[in-house]
């Protein structure tokens, strides 16, 4: 009898976690109709550089949003292009993201399930205002137009084995 192979019905993706730190106390101090005219800029840009660089925005998460690509190096373009547009919103909002790769299941068609989900997640609540994490494994070498500096292995929670990540740096 032939042993089951785990990945079997799963396939490669980068997802990548990004989040508006701040704006709850924005929110709080300049009102709902500030932070929605921060969050429909937000959205715009995120939206078009989504669409141009080929990567699926799978939900909005309030003033965040998961993202799927198919290719790392998409993600991560993509995303450091969204940091370099966070000067379209106000000061006091940073972006944090975090991004892993890795082989998922698809659930009802829409959504993911698997490791590199779980991962991007943690590694963007892990991140500071300002900052993109990654696994040290999904930097690829077509990855030169973005420089990393390597963080070191990570306990991160929810996790049994602790994680090598680095922190993807802008190229300018």
């Amino acid at each position: 009898m032939l042993q089951d192979n785990p990945y079997e019905d799963r396939f490669e993706r980068t997802f990548a976690f990004i989040d508006l730190s701040g704006f709850t106390r924005f929110t709080d101090s300049k009102g709902d109709k500030a932070a929605l005219g921060e969050i429909n800029k937000f959205r715009l840009f995120v939206r078009e550089i989504a669409s141009r660089k080929g990567l699926r925005i799978a939900k909005w998460l309030g003033d965040g949003a998961m993202l799927v690509a198919v290719e790392p190096e998409i993600a991560t373009e993509a995303i450091m292009e969204m940091q370099g547009r966070m000067e379209a919103l106000d000061d006091n909002l940073g972006l944090r993201a975090g991004l892993a790769s890795g082989p998922v299941l698809m659930v009802d068609g829409e959504d993911y399930l698997g490791h590199p989900v779980n991962l991007a997640a943690r590694l963007c609540d892990l991140a500071k205002p300002g900052e993109v994490l990654a696994t040290r494994e999904m930097m690829t070498s077509l990855m030169v137009n973005t420089p990393s500096h390597p963080i070191g292995e990570q306990e991160i929670t929810g996790l049994q084995e602790k994680v090598e990540i680095v922190r993807l740096e802008d190229s300018e």
